[in-house]
């Protein structure tokens, strides 16, 4: 094998046995170019090959290595055919079950006939099954694996065994080839870092199982500790960038504020005060702001939003409000319109559906400043659109967007000076996530309700009893109240979202002759969800069918309860979301959850952390563990959603080590700081400002 010799870990993978142009060209597609590369293409996780299990010892959901002997094997006739094999040892009985085979296997399988197995076994009402394990029939005793069977992440077309040899290659060179290791004298650790790779790579056969299977073995909290460092200074290094640009100071006059503060029929909670101080001193610096506001539901978010708006509108500048959905971004559209209404302030409206002249039109109007505030989708940081004064972005619903994203907009500012930034999130962010995927932003919590909110009650209803659910839909209406029904789908589809909404709409218009009912869906044009949502604002609609369109920025204070269909299908974060459309008000309110029976514990569980508690960031954090980070966090590029060795919320304890040790390498080894980003993250850093 012959290897780069100044570096032989930055060596090329084309120095791989085995690595041709084509295969080479699938590497790099993952990002893999290097040796190291590999090194560093670390197991999702393992299974253990090296030791037989009784099979009365067998565990439910884990896989396992059997022997045994068949008592008998059968075809069971059926729509769907299957070959199912009884396998019993000294200790009980394993039921095993082929749904794809050859009549030869079930003729292979007498009585009598030694047989050794892999799979995961199951619990089912029978016993133990095991559904296609990998088998071999044996007259002679089988060998096993002499260390843990690493199985890699991959995508089609690239095997498990062809992982195995590369890293074995790998580590052949990294034996004789020491990294460098960013940590040394910084943090602590029972493991080099080449041995901590070689022990993911290669665990012995009497390494910790469960101890792995937790993520909590030295070497994998050595590695870990390494690559959580190595994002938090990758975000800190985007933020210095930003921080180093300039950008314009706003002090505002408080001409428009004062008479808006006088207008509301609400007095600003001490959260909503303290948060907008923070905001007008960071946006009188002359370098970009940088704030993140988290809030529960109700919180008031919007409002703090609009007295930055005014801020920069007074001091003579433009502002663009991005929000993720038509619907959202509409409803910021009316807000802002009704609030800033007597002071006749501009604001323009830009979404993917404006076309031809209609968009022409708004496009010089915020090229010329003919408007102060512009509100929209994506559509904001595309081609063609220029501002004139643009000093402050808005973006809501940051979870929605990625870092780059947001980026795209602030470079639509005319000039050298960069717009401030304020980041909005209506879903909580556990401390975890904070801390690592928002360690670029300043965080401002507005932690308290608007008074008078009385706390949603949440109950779990059988879909069984729909009919019962329909009945107090019914009765609550009649009582002059609304209602939200949510439908949900498995399959994420404006199309079959649609349909689902247009079926539920017919069966309660049927059993519910006496309502107004009202239905909105994403395949509805913008002016149809927007005369539905005004009717069901004034009442004159009781009871409004949706689609999760709905999940934010709607607000209707007379809507009292909301039923969600098959909120097992849903995240946490997403049923918090939606259950906060009522609750708004001062009247009593109720969130019935319809599940789909049988119910997996897993899904109890979580919709028993939705009927039990109203808090936001509670909630957060148990959808955090429930589902990990990768699906709360949606599409912000840091990276988190692809860590290769580091688990949230499993790595909780790391999170204070992270930024110390973050700290220590920036004070006082500032050129290991660039190369321990490069080693973890690579070009995942494309989108940072250069």
């Amino acid at each position: 094998m012959t290897v780069n010799e100044s570096d032989p870990l930055k060596a090329p993978l084309s120095v791989l046995r085995g690595v041709g142009p084509k295969l080479l060209g699938r590497l790099n597609e993952l990002g893999l170019s290097q040796v190291e590369d590999v090194l560093y293409h670390f197991p999702l996780r393992y299974q253990d090959r090296t030791r037989v299990t009784p099979i009365g010892s067998l565990q439910d959901g884990v896989e396992a290595v059997v022997r045994g002997s068949v008592r008998l094997a059968s075809i069971v006739p059926g729509r769907r055919p299957t070959l199912v094999a009884k396998i019993e040892d000294s200790t009980g009985l394993l039921t095993l079950r082929f749904f794809h085979f050859r009549r030869a296997q079930a003729q292979q399988m007498k009585p009598g006939t030694p047989i050794t197995l892999f799979g995961q076994a199951r619990r089912s009402g029978t016993g133990l099954d095991m559904v296609h394990p990998e088998y071999r029939l044996d007259t002679t005793d089988a060998g096993l694996e002499q260390a843990l069977t690493p199985i890699y992440p991959t995508v089609e077309g690239l095997g498990q065994g062809l992982w195995r040899k590369l890293t074995e290659q790998a580590l052949t060179i990294l034996s004789q080839n020491d990294p460098e290791d960013m940590l040394e004298g910084v943090a602590e650790s029972p493991f080099a870092l080449s041995e901590a790779i070689r022990y993911l790579h290669r665990p012995p056969p009497d390494a910790p199982v469960s101890q792995i299977r937790a993520w909590q073995h030295p070497a994998q909290l050595r590695l870990a500790l390494e690559e959580l460092v190595a994002h938090h200074l990758s975000l800190q290094t985007l933020r210095a960038r930003e921080k180093a640009c300039h950008a314009t100071a706003i002090s505002g006059n408080g001409t428009i504020a004062q008479g808006f503060l006088q207008s509301l029929p609400f007095e600003p909670t001490r959260a909503q005060e303290r948060v907008i101080g923070e905001i007008t001193q960071d946006m009188g610096q002359p370098s970009p702001m940088l704030r993140l506001i988290q809030g529960d539901v109700g919180s008031g978010k919007t409002f703090v939003a609009a007295m930055a708006c005014i801020r920069a509108i007074e001091s003579g500048q433009q502002v663009a409000l991005m929000a993720p959905t038509e619907l959202l971004a509409e409803q910021h559209l009316q807000t802002f319109r009704q609030w800033l209404a007597p002071w006749n302030i501009g604001i323009a409206w830009l979404s993917g559906k404006v076309k031809g002249r209609a968009r022409d039109a708004v496009l010089r109007e915020i090229s010329e400043g003919a408007v102060a505030l512009v509100i929209g989708t994506h559509a904001l940081f595309q081609e063609g659109v220029e501002f004139a004064s643009l000093a402050l972005v808005i973006v809501d619903e940051q979870h929605r967007f990625g870092v780059h994203q947001r980026l795209a907009l602030t470079e639509k500012a005319p000039g050298e000076a960069l717009p401030h930034q304020l980041v909005l999130t209506a879903t909580p962010i556990p401390r975890t996530l904070s801390m690592i995927a928002y360690a670029d932003l300043d965080c401002s919590v507005i932690d308290e309700l608007p008074p008078g909110r009385t706390p949603i009650q949440t109950t779990l209803i059988d879909s069984h009893r729909r009919d019962e659910v329909i009945q107090r839909v019914g009765a609550a209406c009649a009582g002059g109240r609304q209602a939200y029904w949510v439908c949900t789908l498995i399959e994420a589809s404006d199309k079959l979202d649609a349909q689902a909404a247009e079926a539920t709409a017919a069966l309660l218009r049927e059993q519910l002759p006496a309502l107004s009912i009202g239905l909105i869906h994403g395949r509805l044009s913008g002016a149809e969800k927007e005369s539905v949502m005004a009717a069901f604002k004034s009442g004159a609609v009781q009871l409004l069918v949706a689609t999760t369109v709905i999940e934010v920025g709607v607000d209707v204070p007379n809507a009292s309860l909301m039923i969600i269909e098959n909120p097992e299908r849903l995240g946490l974060a997403q049923l918090h979301q939606l259950r906060g459309r009522v609750g708004r008000g001062a009247i009593a309110s109720h969130c019935l959850l319809l599940y789909q029976t049988p119910l997996s514990q897993q899904g109890r569980e979580r919709l028993e952390v939705m009927r039990r508690s109203n808090d936001g960031f509670y909630i957060a954090e148990q959808d955090l563990r429930f589902r990990g980070p990768g699906e709360l966090l949606g599409t912000r590029q840091t990276g988190l959603t692809s860590f290769r060795v580091a688990q949230l919320p499993e790595h909780d304890s790391l999170l204070d080590d992270v930024v110390t040790t973050a700290e220590r390498l920036l004070k006082d080894h500032p050129l290991r700081c660039a190369l321990l980003i490069e080693r973890w993250t690579g070009e995942r850093q494309a989108f940072a400002r250069v």
